[in-house]
């Protein structure tokens, strides 16, 4: 009878499990293998079969100067959203949490871009950042200077890119944050106070700081992936350009695979991208989880 139970339990166990282990294979393992064998294809859009052409698309992604160039924007777009939405979002949880009253109202505000459609908080912004008849510049022209075309220059485009990106990842950052500060005792803060430190920044660097370790290690991974995965903001806004200063991989991948049609050369700037994040995610495993502490 043990025997008879223990392969029941089995069968429902797998029964129980294959939902999942089947939208796995379907959905991420099988596209997955697909991208990486296209990659090494000259497969396009309604030519079959694709041939084998080995490293031809690596090597022609070498010599493109219009890769190397969204993979620049792209590690500059990343050097700019991660750390700053990480420590803004870190000042802002904060503040909030030293709060006396309004801590509901300000989350709800500082929320908002993450619960937002993205199109539609694109579309503001592209008032709001109009060089004649946007309210960023009419408070500049109040101040006696001249606001830039901020989304139809080369000098700035990226650089606006990259505020809204922090404008969009500060709010998610903070609600991170808020929930590592309130797993935080405060028996300890108070503990650190009564053994001497009296500053804010002493309590901050002694305690606060340690252990939000899990939840920074955390939060630097999310905020990495989030913005090296940039695509709508560039897709609704500037469409790559002016002159591919705001082209991004993943809309460079877009652009190949949708509009040229040239799946394999696509599906090779995928696996350079997912080598990216991977390279990303080992960075940060080698160097911040070995200064986390897990309490």
């Amino acid at each position: 009878m043990r025997e008879g139970g223990s392969r029941g339990e089995a069968l429902a166990g797998w029964l129980l499990t294959a939902p999942a282990a089947l939208a796995f294979l379907l959905l991420l393992l099988a596209p997955t293998l697909a991208a990486i064998a296209l990659a090494f294809s000259d497969y396009e859009l309604g030519q079959w079969p694709p041939a084998w052409i080995g490293l031809d698309n690596f090597r022609e992604l070498w010599m493109d100067r219009g890769f190397r160039t969204s993979f620049v924007n792209t590690l500059v777009y990343v050097g700019i959203v991660a750390p700053v939405s990480v420590l803004g979002g870190l000042g802002l949880a904060l503040l909030i949490e030293g709060a006396a009253r309004g801590r509901t109202f300000f989350r709800a505000v500082f929320f908002l871009p993450v619960v937002s459609l993205t199109v539609a908080m694109a579309a503001a912004w592209q008032y709001l950042l109009h060089p004649t008849i946007g309210p960023v510049n009419a408070a500049l022209r109040l101040l006696g200077i001249t606001g830039p075309a901020w989304l139809s220059s080369s000098d700035t485009v990226l650089l606006s890119l990259a505020a809204i990106g922090v404008w969009e990842g500060v709010g998610f950052n903070m609600v991170l944050f808020m929930a590592g500060l309130t797993a935080i005792p405060r028996e300890l803060r108070e503990a650190a106070l009564v053994d001497g430190a009296q500053r804010g920044w002493d309590r901050f660097r002694l305690v606060t700081w340690p252990l939000l370790g899990p939840t920074t290690l955390f939060v630097v991974t999310i905020s990495l992936v989030r913005s090296v995965r940039v695509f709508d903001t560039v897709a609704v806004l500037t469409r790559g350009g002016p002159n591919k200063a705001s082209e991004v991989l993943l809309y460079t991948m877009y652009t190949e695979g949708f509009t040229f049609l040239r799946l394999g050369y696509s599906a090779a700037i995928t696996l350079v991208f997912l080598a990216i994040v991977l390279a990303l995610m080992l960075l940060q495993t080698r160097v911040l989880d070995r200064r986390v502490h897990y309490g």
